[in-house]
């Protein structure tokens, strides 16, 4: 009998063993984001003499870069033998390890797709004035055999981005305190990562069904956004209280609609400010939430790439409340979703909260040189 993958499941221990009893060839996509070694000598200060809440965890500690080295080895050495010769991996890391990892792909035969630059809308400063401040991290995509077919979902990151070509620098904010896993209100892991950039990730480079496996777990974000995609995941973490964490998080989520329809992608030719999509990032709306039409009470589905779906029509909230109206019209302002309240609500002023989310995590509010608001990251 050929062994299941224990799907949607957190797996106590150690990655490379547990990733090594796993069936070989088993897995669709692999998000890592490994210990750092961010190698720091000294407690650090702000200017107000608080304390920085550095990285200075166990975990993120080794007695140098040929220990470091073997552990990246191992790891990625098991994660190649389950990842399918079809599979991809996102390795997510900063200047500290991203060049080690990056070298020890390239030896290992992975065939490099793509350096994408995270770059954070609101770093932590450089507090000792000695350096540029560290705005940015580097996720490396990567496909396992070059040359073989691999996903990527060209069509659907366009149409989360206003039908622009998606490029290689992802302006996210990192992970704010609205979504922070907290115990006794203190956060629980010193690096998760936001929400938003896993959606990215996993609605580029999977499609519904298939499995995605995190061999350090964390907090459970990639198993969070997962669950909320319609893929399988698999976490794999050695801390009880990371695993405690993660499982209450993934539990409290509701589980998706099962109709494939809404995860379905499809191009488009339409384009605003603001995309529709950001608001699947940030969280302001789900797949599966029903949007009704302010003049004939239509219902739409909101898709997962951001289009909706009602009755015959597909596309964009622009397209869709065209062809139903029969004239063409901006869908911000026909589209009404249910509020906190329960009452229903123009989508325009979802549009303004990720707008007011975005400049707020902005350096300066999201002001310019000259005061003026800076609309670059919307």
């Amino acid at each position: 009998m050929a062994f299941e993958l224990p799907l949607n499941t957190i797996i106590k221990g150690d990655c490379v063993e547990i990733l090594n009893t796993l069936p070989e060839k088993s897995i669709d996509l692999i998000f890592a984001d490994p210990p750092y070694n961010l190698q720091l000598q000294q407690e650090l200060w702000r200017p107000n003499m608080t304390k920085v809440d550095a990285v200075d965890d166990d975990w993120d500690k080794f007695v140098n870069f040929n220990e470091y080295d073997t552990f990246t080895i191992q790891w990625l050495a098991a994660c190649r033998r389950v990842l399918k010769d079809t599979g991809t991996i996102w390795v997510i890391g900063s200047y500290h390890n991203i060049y080690r990892l990056g070298a020890i792909l390239q030896n290992f035969g992975f065939w490099i797709l793509n350096d994408i630059v995270w770059v954070k809308t609101n770093p932590m400063p450089n507090f000792r004035g000695v350096r540029f401040t560290n705005a940015h991290e580097t996720l490396i995509w990567a496909q396992k055999k070059q040359g073989a077919h691999y996903t990527f979902n060209h069509h659907t990151m366009k149409f989360l981005n206003d039908d622009k070509q998606m490029r290689s620098d992802w302006e996210i904010s990192i992970c704010s305190n609205r979504e922070r896993v907290k115990v006794n209100g203190e956060n629980i892991h010193s690096t998760q990562k936001p929400e938003a950039l896993l959606y990215r990730i996993i609605q580029s480079s999977s499609n519904p069904g298939d499995v995605i496996i995190d061999p350090f777990f964390g907090t459970g974000t990639t198993g969070a956004v997962a669950k909320k995609l319609n893929r399988n995941w698999i976490g794999i973490e050695r801390d009880k209280k990371y695993i405690r964490a993660a499982q209450r998080r993934i539990n409290s989520i509701k589980q998706p609609v099962t109709d494939v329809i809404i995860f379905e992608t499809k191009p488009r030719n339409q384009g605003f400010k603001i995309p529709f999509g950001k608001l699947l990032e940030l969280g302001l709306l789900r797949p599966g939430d029903k949007i009704q039409l302010d003049k004939t009470s239509d219902i739409a589905i909101v898709l997962a790439d951001g289009r909706v779906s009602s009755g015959e029509y597909k596309g964009s909230i622009h397209s869709v409340a065209s062809e139903i109206i029969g004239t063409r019209c901006n869908g911000w302002v026909h589209w009404l979703f249910t509020n906190d309240s329960d009452e229903l609500e123009v989508i325009d002023s979802l549009r303004k909260t990720a707008e007011k989310i975005i400049t707020q995590q902005l350096p300066n509010g999201g002001k310019n040189g000259k005061g003026q608001k800076d609309s670059s990251v919307l």
